[in-house]
């Protein structure tokens, strides 16, 4: 029906009517923006569900029905042509794909392990499978030895919503196997089943090549260069943990004050964990120094509803047995782990590209 306005029915810039945006507008307005958000993950959730879904029951028709047996070893590359034939607008129906499927299924089915038989149940595909998207799955599948490294990897893709960048970086940096092999006291320091969640976020070694530093480089300039890449040293801790601050001025009666390296708090631990850095072995006396910066988050920092602060000391080397004797008489929960620093390519690099000098001289000539 045509409109009556004439300006309606003219080129012209739609005016804004007059209008008050109030707390309540805003608040309204950040929940339908919540709301459609919601609905938009939950579309894609439940498309890339259906597709895992379709996935996993095609690569158990083909591995229980023993397809390449029945009808040839080119069975796979008839099927892709006849559904992407009957089917021309959906991807994901190549060949490549129909034969991840069939090792997909067979990866979580073929083990004898128990682990196996309680995921798959009744060979339906397990739920939090929905969560993670294809290409993560294929790369988890890919370079995994095992079915718990495997789910390990899913569990963490779940909890850290990871991009299949960050997934391929995790799995270089050999996340899995790296993950609780901190040197702790834990068990003694804390209550079950903290004990076992606490040892379990941090890992050893970590993982610095992501810093550009040079030989010779002290803790300050590491704390710096970490703060510096808060994000990427965030990722490298692991789920969970949230930066308070670095070198935060704690001040004694007297006037003495200290400088812990860095803090952090963990949401699922639900407690305060100071970090120290040091860029030599580990020594006795670091523990100490740790348990009182330690004791100082517990006593300013920890309220009712925290849980007992920890304390991380990340080194460039320890000897077990130093530590271990390090840790008696210790009351505070600790954990000694290691870092890895790939300081000899940083050099090369370093030396091979032009100084500030040699560019500024360049300019000038």
């Amino acid at each position: 029906m045509k409109t009556s306005n004439k300006e309606e029915e003219e080129p012209h810039f739609v005016k804004r009517d007059k209008f008050a945006i109030t707390a309540e507008y805003k608040q309204w307005f950040a929940d339908i923006k919540s709301r459609l958000r919601n609905s938009q993950i939950k579309a894609a959730i439940k498309v890339n569900s259906t597709l895992l879904e379709f996935y996993w029951s095609l690569g158990r028709d083909i591995v229980k029905m023993k397809a390449e047996q029945a009808w040839g070893s080119g069975v796979l590359q008839q099927l892709s042509f006849d559904l992407r034939d009957e089917f021309p607008g959906m991807k994901g129906l190549s060949y490549t794909n129909l034969r991840y499927a069939a090792q997909w299924f067979r990866f979580y089915t073929s083990d004898d392990e128990s682990i196996c038989q309680q995921l798959v149940g009744e060979l339906s595909m397990p739920q939090k499978f929905a969560l993670v998207p294809w290409g993560h799955h294929i790369e988890i599948m890919a370079k995994s030895k095992t079915v718990d490294e495997a789910l390990f990897y899913i569990n963490e893709v779940i909890a850290g919503n990871w991009s299949r960048a960050t997934l391929m970086n995790m799995q270089k940096a050999s996340l899995y196997e790296k993950r609780g092999k901190a040197q702790t006291n834990f068990n003694d320091k804390l209550p079950q089943p903290q004990d076992e969640l606490a040892q379990e976020i941090l890992k050893d070694p970590y993982n610095f090549d992501f810093l550009t530093l040079r030989k010779p480089y002290n803790e300050h300039m590491l704390e710096e260069a970490l703060e510096h890449n808060i994000r990427r040293f965030l990722l490298e801790l692991g789920t969970g943990f949230a930066y308070v601050g670095s070198q935060m001025e704690l001040r004694m009666p007297g006037g003495t004050s200290y400088f812990p390296d860095m803090v952090f708090y963990h949401t699922k631990l639900k407690c305060y964990v100071v970090l120290e850095l040091k860029v030599v072995e580990f020594e006795p006396e670091f523990a100490g120094k740790l348990n009182f910066y330690v004791s100082a988050a517990d006593h300013l920092l920890k309220d009712d509803n925290d849980n007992p602060s920890i304390g991380l000391l990340v080194c460039k080397s320890k000897n077990e047995t130093v530590v271990k004797w390090a840790f008696e008489g210790i009351d505070r929960p600790l954990g000694i782990a290691t870092y890895e620093l790939d300081e000899v390519l940083k050099k090369t690099l370093a030396e091979k590209l032009p100084s500030i000098e040699d560019i500024e001289n360049a300019i000038e000539e």
